[in-house]
């Protein structure tokens, strides 16, 4: 490839099932490469997968995406960052990171994940009755894969399930790379106002839910709620809760269509579904570049010195397929040990809720393959339309029948 080291970062995937294949390229010959983002600014990306852990657990890097050097990748992203709420977990470094997690993590322990199955497995079951009882062919987005998380979610932290329509239309609106910056404040604005709304009638009269429950343990430790960090922790776990998840859905079925043997063994022994899973999140890596730094001095990685103040984006997908990390890992394997992928980041920043990510995972495709085992496409493959727009990489849409 050239060794232009202002190469113009490329974000559409020309495969469904690979990186762009600049990332790939990237990961072979120039593993911490500058380039030249849709911003017209600089950045610098690394794609080994030994280089992407050391950043996300490494000190000298900093997650403050409010930073003026934060990498991003168009002229309208960062509204989040950009917005009057206080800095959401992400953007946190040490110490403020450490104690506001440390707020919330007893909310989403694998303990407390394995006591919400029985519902998780209720709601499930409910949108595949009426899949099952409607028209042919139907819409698995619309039908299963969006509305299970988004629900889940929704009683999670105590929001009106009613009030999908809205979070979801405006969550989308944020992740889409081609949003005009007014599209993504007005959809950062209208979020805020209705979760301040919620919270506020939460204090007034605290209910058991993560929202509720964290207002009772602000007031018993401090005195008084923090109602603008409440904002900010609902607004960022809102929409991480069901977009990667439901990207999940549609993606991973999409993907055992396509590999009717993986598709098979999975029916025969539905132990393997757990791994299946891993294997997925690592084949996909749906939030390839959501993971930024900035460097806070000089770093060298892979013999490549990356200046201090200097952006960094993490093509967490190409470090999913380097080689010194996972044997052939361009193939699909539902055998392979792929728990220690970057799907869910690494690090002190590692994805809060993946033990919640995983168990629906695993429920809704051991129950779609169980319940429904004719299902197959309703439409060529070719025809299919896929989220290379986003921040979270997805389908449109995936018509099925069975």
């Amino acid at each position: 490839m050239t060794t232009d080291s202002a190469a113009t970062l490329e974000t559409a995937r020309s495969c469904p099932f690979a990186p762009p294949e600049q990332h790939l390229r990237f990961l072979r010959e120039q593993p911490v490469a500058k380039v030249t983002l849709a911003t017209g600014r600089e950045a610098w990306v690394a794609s080994r997968y030994e280089d992407i852990r050391t950043i996300l657990s490494d000190p000298r890097f900093s997650a403050d995406r409010r930073h003026p050097n934060a990498p991003k990748l168009s002229s309208a992203d960062g509204q989040l960052s950009e917005s009057p709420l206080p800095k959401m977990m992400l953007e946190m470094d040490p110490p403020e990171h450490g104690h506001a997690r440390r707020q919330v993590i007893g909310e989403f322990t694998v303990r407390r994940m394995a006591a919400l199955r029985p519902r998780i497995q209720q709601i499930v079951d409910d949108h595949l009755d009426a899949m099952l009882d409607g028209p042919r062919p139907a819409d698995l987005v619309t039908a299963l894969a969006l509305p299970v998380p988004s629900l889940v979610i929704c009683e999670l932290l105590g929001v009106p399930y009613s009030d999908h329509d809205f979070f979801q239309e405006h969550s989308a609106q944020l992740l889409n790379r081609a949003a005009t910056e007014q599209e993504r404040q007005h959809a950062v604005l209208e979020l805020a106002v209705y979760l301040d709304k919620l919270i506020t009638s939460k204090e007034e009269q605290p209910t058991d839910d993560l929202l509720g429950r964290q207002i009772v343990k602000q007031r018993e430790s401090d005195g008084e709620s923090d109602h603008l960090g409440l904002l900010s922790l609902a607004f960022l776990l809102l929409i991480a809760g069901h977009e990667t998840t439901a990207n999940m859905i549609s993606l991973g079925t999409y993907m055992l269509l396509e590999h009717p043997e993986s598709l098979d063994a999975l029916r025969a022994d539905p132990d393997k579904i757990g791994n299946a899973v891993e294997e997925m999140l690592r084949y996909f890596t749906i939030a390839e570049l959501a993971m930024a730094r900035v460097a806070l001095e000089d770093v060298e990685l892979s013999g490549t010195v990356i200046p201090a103040g200097s952006g960094v984006l993490m093509l967490a997908n190409a470090g999913d397929r380097d080689p010194a990390a996972f044997e052939e890992p361009e193939r699909f394997d539902i055998d392979r040990d792929a728990r220690s992928h970057l799907a869910f980041g690494f690090g002190p920043h590692q994805c809060l809720g993946q033990s919640l990510a995983r168990v629906e995972l695993e429920i809704v495709f051991n129950t779609l393959l169980r319940r429904v085992p004719g299902l197959r496409l309703a439409v060529p493959a070719e025809q299919l339309s896929f989220k290379d727009d986003s921040t979270v990489y997805g389908m449109h849409e995936l018509p099925v029948t069975w």
